[in-house]
């Protein structure tokens, strides 16, 4: 059930964490994309004219608002950030969690600085398939809601010019970053720290909150420093063995609520290279691929020094001490549930982590076609024959036939009586933008996302 509450908690907060906005005006609004998955129709006097021309909805956020943050970027604090070209305008209560909606792309606000606030269509495409991809990877993430054409042209110093621009619209559990709690450091605001703690676990761990002593800054402190290292060293696991990067983990795209957010220059990993890297301009490759565990562990360590600055007694060194052991844990169980099996211990686990990487390093098979070879659906099969000589496949298969099968019916899944997963790689995105750009023709972009979603289930990591 799908439905809208009296108050939006984002008013909890009061006006010093937002700006209301007003969207840009837009000569036209054509729909390229909507997700059906999300129930949107089952909130009371919903459109799809809500996403687009972002009137109020009943009982929720009266007039759009821009959310005020700092952060580091590349390493180097920057207070000059804040919602430049996108706003919160509805708090959604589905299935006892709350849920935002937040745009892309909708047009300038007090954070713009000198930009235009607009997206462009194919980073709006960009940004779909990415989260459609994610999901269908197991991996938590935002989702998008939809794209809407602005029929504006734009130019771009990273795409052909003039180009197309789009409004897009996020579904999310929230737009709290570590950057939120920064800010409120960086002005010394104290109080206000501790209030967003309370709320971010008031509406984003509301599981996990059961015999806390709300009155007690510590306790609470304590316990969402230990919720979000638990989420935050998940997500890290996930998006390693989902060979995705990310491109820019600045603190202000770390998203309190532990869903990976906000794409830009992403990659999925063609072959395995522990310093691939998704932007061009990381010359540095500090947001590489292996790089990413430790970007989340000190995106993490920032978070701490706000709540450490509120709170002194705070225990933030000895949790940040955990996160490579809970981080490791979740990346043993990310790389079994992927392959859909079980094994007797840890000791066999590491041994088969390190033969499947001893397999992919040379490159001679793709990152998601080793780990699609590799699943317990297609033990009967012949591995692929770049790798079939290699000992260390031999071997890894062996482990995987005397483990136990996570979920047999899995096994038996259309999906992988197929010859090759389903992948999002560089070459495949700008297949997919060609015609849309030539001709507006939208067939690979729905095709890609109705193939996206056959793997729904498939994969939990």
């Amino acid at each position: 059930m799908t439905n809208i509450a009296n108050s939006p908690p984002i008013y909890e907060l009061g006006p010093q964490h937002y700006d209301a906005v007003e969207a840009a005006k837009f000569p036209e609004k054509k729909l390229r994309y909507f997700n059906p998955h999300l129930n949107l129709q089952m909130i009371p006097d919903f459109t799809v004219d809500h996403l687009w021309n972002f009137e109020p909805l009943n009982n929720n956020i009266s007039k759009p608002l821009a959310l005020r943050y700092h952060g580091h970027q590349f390493r180097h604090y920057n207070p000059d950030l804040g919602d430049g070209r996108g706003f919160l305008y509805a708090q959604i209560f589905s299935n006892n969690q709350w849920y935002d909606l937040g745009t892309k792309g909708s047009g300038t606000t007090p954070y713009s600085r000198s930009g235009d606030g607009r997206l462009t269509l194919k980073g709006a495409v960009r940004e779909a398939l990415a989260t459609e991809t994610l999901e269908s990877y197991g991996v938590n993430t935002s989702k998008t809601a939809c794209i809407f054409e602005t029929g504006e042209s734009l130019v771009r110093g990273d795409e052909p010019s003039p180009t197309r621009s789009a409004v897009l619209t996020r579904y999310s559990l929230g737009h709290i970053r570590i950057g939120t709690f920064q800010r409120l450091a960086y002005f010394n605001q104290l109080d206000e720290v501790k209030k967003l703690t309370k709320y971010v676990l008031k509406y984003y761990y509301q599981n996990e909150t059961k015999n806390l002593d709300w009155n007690n800054d510590l306790d609470v402190a304590t316990r969402f420093l230990q919720c979000i290292s638990d989420r935050l060293a998940h997500l890290a696991a996930q998006v390693m063995i989902a060979g995705f990067v990310h491109g820019v983990l600045n603190s202000d795209n770390i998203n309190v609520s532990g869903e990976l957010f906000d794409y830009g220059p992403y990659r999925f990993l063609p072959d395995y290279d522990p310093n691939f890297t998704a932007a061009y301009f990381d010359q540095q490759g500090l947001y590489c691929f292996s790089e990413q565990p430790n970007n989340f562990l000190w995106n993490l360590a920032q978070l701490v020094h706000c709540l450490t600055k509120a709170n002194p007694e705070l225990p933030g060194q000895l949790l940040l001490e955990n996160f490579e052991e809970q981080f490791n844990d979740y990346l043993y169980q990310a790389f079994q549930n992927k392959l859909n099996v079980r094994f007797q211990d840890d000791q066999t686990t590491t041994e088969a982590i390190s033969l499947f990487f001893q397999t992919v390093v040379d490159k001679a098979i793709k990152y998601e076609e080793a780990f699609f070879a590799f699943h317990s659906a297609r033990l009967n099969q012949e591995l692929p024959a770049a790798i079939a000589q290699m000992p260390s496949a031999q071997l890894l298969k062996k482990l995987i036939a005397a483990a136990t099968v996570i979920d047999p019916e899995k096994n038996y899944h259309a999906y992988f009586k197929r010859d090759k997963p389903e992948t999002l790689l560089i070459d495949e995105i700008e297949a997919i933008w060609k015609p849309i750009a030539s001709m507006d023709d939208w067939t690979l972009f729905e095709n890609k996302i109705q193939s996206l979603r056959l793997l729904r289930g498939l994969y939990k990591l």
